[in-house]
């Protein structure tokens, strides 16, 4: 799929992983829409930067915890460009909480991580399927973990609605064809970025050890394959991990 005159909508595209994949989207063609729960200005800087570089993108507001705002966010990108060619379910929270660790693993906190993370993908796929699915058909790519494969993350929280975000992924393949092909990017380790500054440092430390290439996943890999998704015309349920080559994720 070309992605020039297509619309692009990526979550929490103000934070690092998110904002590499808008600008990428971006200098590919498409519109690409930003959303953002909180952090506005730095929103606006991944979309200055995409029309800067002379791309089309807008921000967004979205708590995609609530799924009236899941509705009101999909129709407003409905209302303005009346499609929506590629979803990418990006955003997502995560708390450092060793394993071990079950008392300090709440409840409340659970509920936070597996909405934000697992829950809030379902529902912006449903809410988004029929336009998706209009104009020849449009993509679903799912940022997801290595810790969601192999048992090691910020927390068991995080690990699980990764590893419920990697079968969703397949579900949602099974359920959205022949329209729509649903795929999913899993990260491990990537430096400098919020995420990774939030890991236990035992853990970071084991991701840079294992990795077989002596480095971590890096954003532009992670870009780059997000763009690879959107553009393929026979690629759909698949799980493609970016971390280095930590043989824990090899599978």
């Amino acid at each position: 799929m070309e992605l020039r005159n297509k619309v692009a909508l990526v979550t929490g595209g103000s934070g690092d992983i998110g904002g590499a994949v808008a600008r990428r989207l971006g200098a590919a063609g498409a519109h690409v829409v930003v959303t953002y729960v909180g952090a506005e200005e730095a929103a606006a800087v991944t979309a200055g930067d995409i029309t800067g570089a002379g791309g089309s993108a807008s921000i967004q507001q979205l708590d995609q915890r609530d799924p009236e705002a899941v509705e009101a966010s999909i129709q407003a990108v409905a209302d303005a460009h009346g499609r929506l060619d590629v979803l990418v379910n990006n955003a997502a929270w995560n708390i450092g909480i060793p394993f071990p660790d079950l008392d300090a693993l709440t409840p409340e906190i659970w509920d936070r991580v597996l909405e934000t993370n697992l829950r809030a993908p379902f529902l912006l796929a449903r809410a988004s399927a029929k336009l998706l699915k209009a104009d020849g058909g449009g993509h679903i790519v799912n940022i997801s973990s290595a810790g969601g494969i192999s048992p090691g993350s910020s927390s068991i929280a995080y690990s699980s609605s990764k590893a419920g975000l990697n079968h969703l992924t397949r579900c949602l393949a099974v359920a959205m064809a022949p329209e729509v092909a649903v795929n999913c990017v899993a990260p491990g380790l990537v430096e400098n970025t919020r995420m990774a500054n939030r890991l236990p440092e035992a853990v970071a430390a084991g991701a840079r050890q294992q990795a077989v290439l002596g480095r971590v996943g890096q954003l532009e890999d992670i870009a780059e394959q997000v763009l690879t998704f959107v553009t393929s015309a026979s690629i759909t349920g698949q799980i493609m991990v970016v971390d280095g080559g930590m043989p824990g994720a090899m599978r």
